[in-house]
Parts: C-alpha cells; structure tokens; sequence
C-alpha cells in the first residue's frame, strides 16, 4: 500500500509517517524507486506489536 493509503487506513496525517519512519517508530516500508510501499503484512505486525495487553496498558518497554 502507498503512504497515503497507510495514512487514510491509520487515520493519521502523511507527514505523520514520514516523522515516524524518521524516528524508526513505524511500521516497515520498501523503496521502490522513489515511491515508498507498505505491505499490509507488516502494518499488520506493526499494529499487534503496538496493541495494549491490557485495556488501558500500554505494550510492554513504552
């Protein structure tokens, strides 16, 4: 998926992503060419690993 589709799925803004990706705090992309690209596997992954164990706890090490 485009960064704008990560962005219109997440409900966050663009630049928001690209500050993350900046940070290393979002999920994995691939570079092709001058385009970035998300597989939906590794947003995925990346949402799980950001899921609360509990409601109202954040995930372990945050």
């Amino acid at each position: 998926m485009s960064i704008e589709e990560l962005s219109e799925y997440l409900n966050v803004p663009v630049r928001t992503l690209y500050d993350w990706r900046l940070a290393g705090k979002g999920p994995c992309a691939v570079h092709i060419g001058r385009q970035i690209r998300y597989f939906v596997t590794d947003v995925h992954e990346w949402l799980q690993q950001n899921r609360e164990a509990e409601p109202g706890r954040a995930p372990k090490g945050r």
